[in-house]
């Protein structure tokens, strides 16, 4: 994966060749970066010399504008920056929803989403060329507000413009629907990838989201890079690299046809899992402690508690 495979999965580089088959945005303006500290940060000086009162920046004009745009778009509105959406932030919303109506609502997400950090901040993270990283504008993304089944939602990926597999998207949980149509899910995926995607999107090797609604109505939801940064969900990167196994035990579909995409599902109640996006609710110590990714707050951890032995 390289870094122009990242960029061609912005929202602003795919959306003017598919806007035609996905769901409807606006284009709030992007509020420049302050000149400035003393723009950014405004101090009022109290009486006492040796403290100081920190006001929040404020930008009427900027929200103005969102409103507007949120306003035009029936006054709900999912919001997602170039890449990525908060989803792992959707607990701390009052409504637990990433349904947003104001520009407060889309702030508290932002500022709580480790997928918005990775997009400021490693967007490149697992790009293997050497390249200096690109300049990036980034963007807020406002899509109309769709209540989404997510039953119906399925994640897709192509290498070399040929459809090698498709997953249910909400893989945690049992849809009883899946199982019995699909094939006719099948069908349909590879008949709006092939009347709408292939050929089309800006690389041979890429993934893309998709919603089939209750018409059997296939919509464009997103594109994704084709590498690790990209969720794999019932499948593995190596297993969609190599492009083995993966009509093997897990497939829900005879590869009948040379073509025919391997297709994954939960198969029952028994394989249910939680939501992945659980962890996200914890301290981040917590979770480095729980799963041993940071050996030095285990190694901390266990001299406390052998220091609380000790003591007792």
């Amino acid at each position: 994966m390289k870094k122009e495979h990242v960029l061609h999965c912005q929202f602003s580089a795919w959306y003017p060749l598919f806007r035609g088959v996905t769901i409807k945005r606006d284009d709030p303006p992007t509020h420049s970066q302050p000149d400035s500290d003393d723009e950014a940060e405004e101090i009022q000086w109290s009486d006492d010399e040796n403290t100081a009162t920190l006001t929040a920046p404020e930008f009427p004009e900027f929200a103005t504008q969102v409103q507007e745009a949120i306003n035009s778009l029936g006054g709900s509105v999912f919001p997602k920056l170039n890449w990525s959406a908060p989803r792992d932030a959707y607990w701390i919303a009052m409504n637990s929803s990433l349904k947003c109506k104001t520009l407060s609502d889309i702030f508290l997400l932002f500022k709580s989403s480790d997928f918005i950090t990775r997009d400021f901040t490693q967007p490149f993270i697992h790009c293997t060329d050497d390249s200096p990283d690109p300049c990036i504008e980034y963007e807020l993304v406002l899509r109309k507000w769709c209540e989404l089944i997510p039953g119906a939602e399925f994640r897709c990926f192509v290498k070399e413009n040929k459809l090698i597999g498709i997953s249910q998207r909400d893989y945690t949980q049992y849809y009883d629907h899946i199982s019995k149509q699909k094939e006719e899910i099948c069908r349909c995926i590879q008949d709006f990838f092939k009347k709408h995607i292939q050929y089309k999107f800006l690389d041979e090797d890429f993934v893309f989201d998709i919603y089939r609604d209750s018409r059997g109505k296939v919509w464009l939801i997103d594109f994704n890079p084709f590498g690790e940064v990209t969720d794999s969900l019932l499948f593995t990167w190596e297993e969609l690299i190599s492009e083995n196994n993966l009509n093997g035990d897990f497939s829900e579909v005879d590869a009948q046809e040379q073509d025919s995409p391997a297709f994954r599902c939960t198969n029952s109640e028994v394989t249910v899992q939680p939501s992945p996006y659980l962890s996200y609710r914890l301290p981040k110590d917590f979770v480095d402690l729980s799963t041993g990714e940071d050996a030095h707050k285990l190694i901390d951890f266990l001299k406390l508690k052998r220091n609380q032995q000790e003591d007792d």
